[in-house]
């Protein structure tokens, strides 16, 4: 359960998508993530560098061998997520009369 509350919190997946490809710094994570606060990124950073997720790097921060893992695990809800918007999107071009 302590995984769920962590990443249902307010751009926590968010900032670990945006590390996917490889460490990034703080600067280029809150570009990244439009409306996300310095202070919101600041703390979500320490809880995941806590839990083992994250780790500070040279480049900035980059996932731990268990964040590549979490990674790795989103990938099919990533792949669902797209083909449900191409679903939404077809649905709005063509909607059902009733």
């Amino acid at each position: 359960m302590a995984a769920l509350d962590l990443f249902g919190r307010r751009w926590a997946l968010r900032i670990l998508w945006e590390m996917r490809a490889g460490p990034v710094g703080a600067r280029a994570l809150l570009t990244r993530c439009a409306g996300l606060s310095s202070s919101v990124l600041y703390q979500r950073l320490r809880e995941l560098t806590s839990s083992g997720i994250v780790a500070p790097s040279a480049d900035g921060y980059e996932l731990t061998q268990l964040g590549a893992a979490l990674i790795q695990a989103l990938r099919p809800l990533d792949e669902w997520a797209i083909t449900w918007a191409q679903a939404q999107e077809r649905d709005e071009q063509n909607p059902v009369e009733v």
